[in-house]
């Protein structure tokens, strides 16, 4: 007969009761990725009584949610679901990666994929001669199907061999990093634009509507370039956020 010590049983509890946390932030947060902005959630007993769990757990799940942006509570009203905009921090992460965190399900439409002399700007910026190829794939990146972002990368080809030949859905950096490429950190430049005609159409959106472009190089651990990015976000669905502090 195996004996359990005292110290013993409450990891045990411990484990088990952040399962069932983890498992209903998960199932929360898929929730919230299929609702309307600023539609109302269960309340914290109907969601305890839902899923089989403690008001406590549910609270714990609704606030890590929050701390996320993807709710909102109103004291004496509830929780509703945020507006869908992203917020993007300024951490180095593929748009893969943003979608996932807040529960979306990324995507891609590719509308070009192939192989083209770098050119003037785009050699300059990635430290190649504008003769050498470089690998253009522009791809209308989606979440939970709806047109997100129109993006345009350029990446030098002698370090991607074969890129084109395999399967360019998903995430880019993971593919990159197959090649020990994925960017270890980036410069950003951010602008406030307007988009028209195709590039419209390809984000469904109207004419003239506003958008953020940002524009990203980035480099590898020896500080070399090895993406040039430029990406379209719908000014709607799309926001930058960043800390600020002040020197003492």
């Amino acid at each position: 007969m195996v004996e359990h010590t005292a110290s013993e049983k409450p990891a045990t509890r411990a484990t088990t009761d952040g399962s069932v946390y983890e498992g209903l932030r998960r199932r929360l947060q898929a929730v919230v990725a299929n609702l309307a902005a600023h539609e109302a959630l269960p309340t914290e007993r109907e969601l305890a009584e839902q899923y089989g769990v403690s008001r406590t757990t549910v609270r714990r799940a609704l606030r890590s949610l929050e701390d996320k942006r993807l709710v909102y509570r109103v004291q004496g009203a509830g929780t509703f679901v945020s507006n869908t905009t992203v917020s993007k921090s300024l951490s180095l992460t593929s748009f893969s990666e943003d979608m996932r965190e807040r529960g979306w399900r990324p995507g891609s439409r590719i509308v070009t994929a192939d192989e083209v002399p770098a050119g003037a700007e785009i050699g300059a910026d990635l430290q190649i001669a504008a003769d050498e190829p470089v690998v253009r794939l522009i791809r209308v990146r989606l979440a939970n199907d709806s047109p997100m972002c129109l993006e345009s990368v350029y990446l030098p080809a002698a370090g991607v061999p074969g890129l084109l030949e395999g399967g360019l859905e998903g995430s880019l950096y993971e593919k990159l990093a197959r090649y020990g490429e994925r960017p270890a950190r980036a410069e950003q430049v951010v602008t406030a634009t307007s988009v028209d005609g195709a590039d419209a159409a390809l984000l469904d959106i109207a004419p003239g509507s506003p958008a953020l472009r940002i524009r990203r190089i980035g480099l590898n651990r020896r500080d070399h370039p090895i993406e040039r990015t430029v990406s379209i976000y719908r000014a709607d669905r799309y926001d930058v956020s960043f800390a600020v502090l002040r020197d003492e």
